[in-house]
Parts: structure tokens; C-alpha cells; sequence
């Protein structure tokens, strides 16, 4: 941290250190995703160190209190969470009878795309046996898959699981998923023997 008097003026763009504790809260608040200890440094003008301590002590202090809400560290930062024992009430509160739950068909080509990702369309397609087009506009539309880039021999769009899929499934990396792949068809026979 800078320790900044009226004769030492902070370098440009440095920001002035503020009340860690609650501008930490004020950030965490707004925030659509985990934000890591670095970011929140960053922002608020204070060392990673102290920025970790304060994390750590909120996270302590709402469990001690009871909160509704908890603070976590997922997908390799930190956000908010309402408390297990306060799902229910949230979920009804925030879907107003709309389905929360991903169909059959939309859990197995998030599976294999997590699990085989990058992968095509197509070779989701193959893996399931039927067109998955409008399950993975779902997938895209709900943010737990996104767009990886082209594959360079036949220009198909990839695709690969997002950080939202992350911290939706409570993992802080894909090694962190169990071991799926050996129950799973290999995706070069597929290719050679479609039928």
C-alpha cells in the first residue's frame, strides 16, 4: 500500500487506498463473477496480503453471524453466495416458476463439452447421436459454454465450458471434474465410423 501525504502525491492511475473491509463488500456486491485477490488490490489500493486477511476474516465473520449469504473462493476468485439453507427460498424468489434445472439433453452436451472441449458442434453431435444445435444455444445463452475459437481444418466454430460453468458446479478448475473420459466414446472413432 502507498501511503500517500498531501507532499508525496500518488503515481497516476495508482488509486487511493480506501476502508478495505467494506469497499472489498461494495465490489464484491456488484460483481457478476469471482474476483481474485489481485483485482481487489488493485482497486482498492491495498497489498494482496491485506486484501487476503480482510477476505479471510469476512468469510470468517458471516459464518460466525449467521448470514444468509457466505463469501467463497471459486473459479479462482471470490464472490457471494447465498447459503445452502437459503437456496430454496432464493430460487423461487428469483425464478418465479421458471424451470432452474438443464434438460437431460442439455447436462450430456454440457458433459461432453466440458469434458472433450474445445470441441465442434458437430462433434457433439456425433457423441450424442442427434443435432444438439438448439441445446447448445441454450448452453451459450445461459453462459456455461462460449465460443473457443475455429478449428483450423474444417473452420467449425469450438466451443469450451465457461468460468460460470466453474463456479455454477462449485470447482475451481476442469482438473477438479471427476474422471469421466474413459465412459465416453472416443471422439476419432466416431469420426471414422459415424453410424
Amino acid at each position: 500500500m502507498t501511503d500517500a501525504t498531501p507532499e508525496e502525491p500518488l503515481e497516476q492511475g495508482e488509486p487511493a487506498p480506501v476502508a478495505l473491509r467494506p469497499a472489498i463488500e461494495a465490489i464484491l456486491m456488484v460483481a457478476d463473477q469471482p474476483l481474485p485477490s489481485v483485482t481487489l488490490a488493485v482497486t482498492t489500493g491495498h497489498t494482496v496480503p491485506d486484501v487476503d486477511r480482510a477476505l479471510a476474516d469476512l468469510e470468517r465473520e458471516y459464518a460466525e453471524q449467521g448470514r444468509g449469504f457466505e463469501l467463497r473462493n471459486v473459479a479462482g476468485g471470490w464472490r457471494y453466495y447465498t447459503r445452502e439453507e437459503h437456496a430454496g427460498v432464493v430460487e423461487r424468489f428469483v425464478l418465479e416458476g421458471q424451470s432452474a434445472r438443464l434438460t437431460q439433453a442439455a447436462l450430456e452436451t454440457l458433459a461432453i463439452v466440458a469434458y472433450q472441449q474445445p470441441v465442434s458442434r458437430a462433434r457433439v453431435s456425433a457423441v450424442r447421436g442427434v443435432n444438439v444445435d438448439g441445446v447448445m444455444r441454450t448452453l451459450l445463452a445461459r453462459g456455461l459454454v462460449e465460443e473457443a475459437g475455429t478449428d483450423e481444418t474444417s473452420g467449425a466454430h469450438l466451443y469450451r465450458t465457461t468460468s460460470y460453468f466453474l463456479e455454477r458446479i462449485g470447482v475451481t478448475s476442469l482438473d477438479d471434474l471427476p474422471a469421466l473420459a474413459p465412459y465416453l466414446p472416443d471422439m476419432d472413432d466416431l469420426e471414422e465410423n459415424p453410424g
